[in-house]
C-alpha cells in the first residue's frame, strides 16, 4: 500500500479514511486542479524533461509565473527536478500520479 492509499473497510462495511493522507491527497489534487498546471504537466509528459525557460517560452508565460506554478507542482510531488550542469530539468513524477489515481479510485469505488 502506498502513502496515499488510506481507505479501509470497517467491520460494519463502511469506509474509514485516514485524514492525514486525505489532506495530502487534497493538496495534490488542488495542485492538479488548475488549467495552467495541467498544461505544464501535459507539456512535460510530451517532452519528458524541460527547463523552466523551455516551459515558459513554449507556454508564452512570464518566467516568474512558470516558476511559481512549477514550485506548486514540485511541492505536491507531481513533478521532479534533475540538475544537469547549470540547468534544472523538470519531469513528470509518474509514480505520484499513479498513487493519486489509485487513491481517487478507492474513494469513488
Amino acid at each position: 500500500m502506498n502513502a496515499l492509499q488510506s481507505t479501509t473497510n470497517d467491520a460494519k462495511g463502511g469506509v474509514k479514511v485516514d485524514y492525514i493522507h486525505l489532506k495530502k491527497a487534497a493538496l495534490i489534487l488542488r495542485a492538479l486542479n488548475h488549467k495552467l498546471r495541467q498544461q505544464m504537466v501535459k507539456l512535460l509528459d510530451e517532452n519528458k524533461r524541460m527547463t523552466v525557460t523551455e516551459i515558459y517560452v513554449k507556454l508564452r508565460l512570464e518566467q516568474s509565473v512558470a516558476s511559481q506554478h512549477l514550485a506548486i507542482l514540485r511541492r505536491a510531488g507531481i513533478v521532479a527536478t534533475q540538475r544537469d550542469g547549470k540547468f534544472i530539468y523538470y519531469g513528470v513524477n509518474y509514480k505520484r500520479l499513479q498513487e493519486v489515481n489509485d487513491f481517487v479510485e478507492q474513494l469513488v469505488a
